[in-house]
């Protein structure tokens, strides 16, 4: 697969390129610059990042930085046990715990939301940072919602990050699962507060706040290009209709 041309490898992370050096200075050249690739497009095209991680992954699949990004490209196309397989390999080999949350909702989406939720009771959650605590309590609340158990997920959620008044990078996602599942349980005004909140803390457009607010606001879209195109064929009708023939271009008598 073709590596775009300013990509040379050099943009990878300092703790990557670290561990690359285990390998020959060409290999690792290589392998540096599929990994840019996958990092490149795996929000835009996910099923080319695949691609590209699979190729990473043959070069060298004793890196760990290798087997984590293998996995969350499987995992950006919904491959959950061939993601999980990755993420344990890279665990593993680095006896980090960062990737538990993703291991746990791979878990979910593989149809498994018990053991995903017994993997948020795990000591391994006690080593995570703050960051990967919350993602833990998100998946967590899904699992909780994929069990039907919609007022539970409602209460998982409910922490001291939640009520925080600080803006993090995950508090948008919090808030907005928040406000979800209080949708899902009927507290629709509630829902509304914290999509609202939601809203207010995404700087980046994570998520689609602004639509669901505006969706419990009675507010309609309509597509501009569909209105122009309306327009048009009113327009053609009328003309139609000016030179004295039917829509469908026949004679009137």
């Amino acid at each position: 697969m073709p590596i775009d041309e300013d990509i040379t490898g050099d943009e990878i992370d300092k703790e990557v390129r670290q561990e690359l050096m285990s390998l020959p200075k060409t290999l690792a050249e290589d392998v540096a610059k599929n990994l840019m690739m996958v990092s490149r497009l795996l929000d835009e095209d996910p099923e080319r990042a695949y691609g590209y991680a699979k190729i990473a992954l043959r070069l060298a699949s004793r890196v760990p930085s290798v087997r984590e990004a293998a996995g969350f490209a499987a995992y950006s196309v919904q491959k959950y046990s061939e993601a999980l397989a990755e993420f344990r390999a890279a665990r593993r080999m680095t006896g980090l715990q960062h990737l538990w949350p993703v291991m746990a909702d791979c878990e979910r989406g593989m149809g498994r939301p018990e053991k995903a939720l017994a993997m948020a009771g795990e000591p391994e959650v006690q080593k995570l940072d703050k960051a990967g605590q919350v993602e833990m309590r998100l998946v967590a609340a899904g699992a909780r919602r994929d069990m039907g158990q919609a007022e539970a997920a409602v209460v998982t959620l409910q922490s001291p990050e939640l009520a925080s008044n600080s803006v993090q990078p995950w508090t948008a996602r919090l808030r907005y699962a928040y406000a979800d599942a209080l949708l899902e349980v009927g507290r629709e005004d509630e829902a509304r507060e914290w999509f609202a909140k939601a809203l207010e803390a995404d700087q980046q457009g994570t998520t689609d706040a602004s639509d669901r607010l505006a969706v419990l606001d009675g507010v309609e879209f309509v597509d501009a290009l569909d209105e122009e195109a309306d327009g048009e064929d009113a327009e053609g009708y009328e003309a139609e209709e000016s030179a004295g023939s039917d829509p469908e271009g026949r004679e009137r008598d």
